[in-house]
């Protein structure tokens, strides 16, 4: 049986043309890389997109919709195809169209982690690359992770970071990006939340305050209408209780008991309120009670 593109896994050399010329502007890269389907295309931009495994909702949230509007202007994602932030940021290029590329810790041929299989064979199967410095059957190590992140950033023009504890290894990723040159940003979060230390941290230190995708494609110096206007929803001629429960959300979940207390509403208006603003595609029930603004 012939073996099918996505399953031949190539081994290139840095001697070689079909290296990356990007990681061949920075010490210290694989002398060999393993890939599975295509390597990112060098006349594309590419942004890294990493962040923590055990992330919260409204890191999922930023991680998939930032990853979604890159992409569909174009820009390939890297990531590490890890729980969390990885996963999302790989989930939303492949909704917004761009091929996305995953760097593993281990060989191409063993999906880590395993519970991202699907993930692993859409990425394939949609045009993008599994790509490792390890060869075939290695298993991911510890170890492996720190130097996989110097690989993360050197394909990537700049590096977001969507949460971070204040000791994570997107960090690291982070700290690559800066010593290869490349710019770093990240997504703010809620200043109480141990997961937005680490971006905090890096915005103190000087990275790029990410507060929408555009503000990354303008890094890019690429210029993108977002056809989706975000406020434009506002002025739908809503009924003045209807917009009053609107205003109350932004993309970070809430509660049914926290618009009831921010509105003053009586709590079954509230509830008639949230199913009329679902039904019309203005908002979304992300969990049981919690609710988010459609974007």
């Amino acid at each position: 049986m012939e073996e099918k593109p996505e399953e031949k896994i190539l081994r290139i050399s840095s001697k070689s043309a079909e290296y990356p010329e990007k990681l061949n502007n920075y010490p210290k890269m694989p002398e060999i890389l393993f890939v599975k389907g295509r390597l990112p295309d060098r006349k594309k931009p590419s942004i890294a997109i990493v962040g923590a495994r055990a992330c919260s909702t409204y890191g999922r949230i930023q991680a998939f919709r930032y990853a979604k509007v890159l992409s569909s202007a174009g820009v390939q994602i890297i990531s590490g195809m890890a729980y969390g932030i990885d996963a999302e940021a790989h989930k939303g290029a492949l909704e917004g169209g761009t091929a996305t590329y995953a760097v593993l810790a281990g060989g191409v041929d063993i999906c880590y982690p395993a519970g991202n299989k699907a993930l692993y064979e859409r990425i394939l199967r949609e045009g993008g690359g599994i790509i490792s410095e390890q060869p075939p059957g290695m298993r991911a190590r510890n170890y492996f992770f720190p130097a996989r992140n110097r690989i993360i950033s050197g394909l990537a023009d700049m590096v977001l970071i969507v949460e971070a504890r204040e000791k994570s290894g997107s960090l690291i990723t982070a700290q690559w990006a800066l010593d290869q040159g490349k710019t770093v940003y990240a997504i703010p979060g809620p200043v109480n939340e141990e997961l937005s230390i680490g971006c905090h941290k890096l915005i103190y230190d000087g990275a790029g305050i990410a507060y929408s995708p555009e503000i990354l494609l303008r890094e890019l110096g690429m210029n993108y209408e977002n056809k989706v206007k975000s406020d434009s929803k506002n002025d739908l001629g809503l009924a003045s209780d209807l917009k009053l429960v609107y205003s109350c959300l932004d993309l970070r979940p809430k509660s049914t008991d926290f618009l009831i207390q921010k509105t003053g509403l009586p709590p079954r208006q509230v509830g008639s309120l949230l199913l009329e603003l679902k039904l019309s595609g203005l908002i979304r029930e992300i969990g049981r009670h919690y609710y988010i603004k459609e974007t």
